[in-house]
């Protein structure tokens, strides 16, 4: 299998992983009738993958560091088979936040292993395009559920949706698995080693404070923009159609933009202007709300912004050096996963003002602007990689 196959493979996998996390979002109120239960239990369901992605975040990349394939099948195995336990039992609570649980179990042990996956296979000018199609995959996981799962529920009800992502998550576990078996192209050269180096690594922290600011306010906004702009007289559907598509330039800006700022160096420009056009974007919205104003502004940040993961994963991966890739990104998966809790629970506590909502995301914007101006221009790959005749 060759490294355009493997990545292929793995990003249908991080997809997956996504898909079966958002599956209850946009039928929530039709999966708690049909389950006879609240609406705030079904929002568990999703919910139930941060917690353990905060918990297992360290472990797992560790074991990504020493064990790479066996980590990543293991990652695969409680995705694919998860998502096929939800189809037995389709209407109990219980029973789905049993399976949820064991998919959410899988979440790190894929997403963690992104930039290692990049450097066992491919060559270090092509690994930031492969960092940036994995992390673009985490955004089209979000974008097909949100899509589907209406149109699969109207279809055949819960059932019918649990089915078609439960076959989705098979294709992709049995593809990753093949994958994760392949020779890689490079050998770490050095002994994987463990977690005490981020204690003192300034860089390391910088970037995980960085995402944590970042990627909470994507899932901030994502959770409330709806009722804030419903104070703006800005209906449900208009909505989520602004979500969707600052989700969609998202994609586009987490594939495009990455392997044009690393060919470049310019990792610590892209940030800033990213954050700089998210802080334009709050005030835009609060300033007018106008739909084709809205869209553009949406837009432009879904752009920016997005693609800040996968330009700080690289950034990680060419810091930490070839035996600590797994970890790095753990540790700043788990600051974004943490980060997203913490703002989603700041803004619920001034929901009841959209300016004091919005307020609360430029407050965010505006102390990572400041940390990123601390950030270096450049910074030295360690690979500790050598090279090996690549697989068929």
């Amino acid at each position: 299998m060759n490294r355009w196959s493997i990545l292929i493979g793995y990003s249908f996998l991080a997809a997956s992983t996504q898909i079966l996390w958002i599956t209850f979002a946009p039928i929530t109120t039709e999966s708690a009738q049909v389950m006879h239960t609240s609406v705030a239990n079904v929002s568990d369901l999703a919910a139930i993958f941060q917690l353990v992605y905060i918990l297992l975040a360290l472990p797992t990349g560790r074991w990504l560091d020493r064990r790479f394939p066996s980590a990543l099948t293991a990652g695969a195995l409680f995705t694919g088979l998860g998502g096929l336990l939800r189809v037995l039992n389709p209407y109990s609570f219980p029973f789905q936040l049993l399976a949820q649980t064991i998919v959410a179990v899988g979440q790190p042990l894929v997403l963690n292993g992104i930039t290692k996956l990049a450097a066992l296979h491919f060559p270090p000018e092509e690994r930031a395009t492969a960092i940036s199609v994995g992390s673009a995959s985490i955004f089209l996981g979000i974008l097909l559920a949100m899509f589907s799962g209406p149109l699969l529920y109207a279809q055949g009800g819960l059932p019918l949706v649990l089915w078609v992502q439960a076959l989705f998550a098979l294709v992709a576990m049995i593809w990753a698995i093949l994958a994760a078996r392949t020779r890689p192209a490079y050998t770490v050269a050095e002994e994987p080693q463990g977690l005490g180096w981020l204690r003192g690594d300034r860089f390391m922290w910088r970037l995980a404070i960085l995402l944590f600011l970042g990627f909470g306010i994507f899932i901030a906004l994502s959770t409330w923009m709806q009722t804030i702009l419903a104070f703006f007289h800005v209906g449900d559907t208009e909505s989520g159609d602004l979500l969707a598509l600052m989700t969609f330039t998202g994609i586009l800006g987490s594939a495009l933009l990455p392997p044009l700022v690393s060919s470049r160096n310019a990792r610590r420009g892209m940030i800033l202007l990213s954050l700089v056009v998210t802080g334009l974007g709050l005030f835009a919205v609060a300033w007018l709300h106008e739909p084709l104003w809205l869209a553009l502004w949406f837009a432009l940040s879904g752009f920016f912004l997005l693609a800040n993961l996968p330009i700080v994963l690289d950034w990680a991966e060419r810091h930490a050096g070839s035996g600590r890739q797994g970890s790095a990104v753990g540790f700043l998966m788990l600051a974004g996963m943490t980060g997203g809790l913490v703002l989603v629970l700041l803004d619920q506590a001034v929901i009841g003002s959209p300016y004091a909502s919005l307020g609360v995301l430029l407050i965010a914007v505006v102390v990572a602007l400041i940390l990123s101006l601390g950030l270096p221009h450049r910074v030295e790959a360690r690979t500790g990689l050598v090279e090996e005749p690549e697989s068929a």
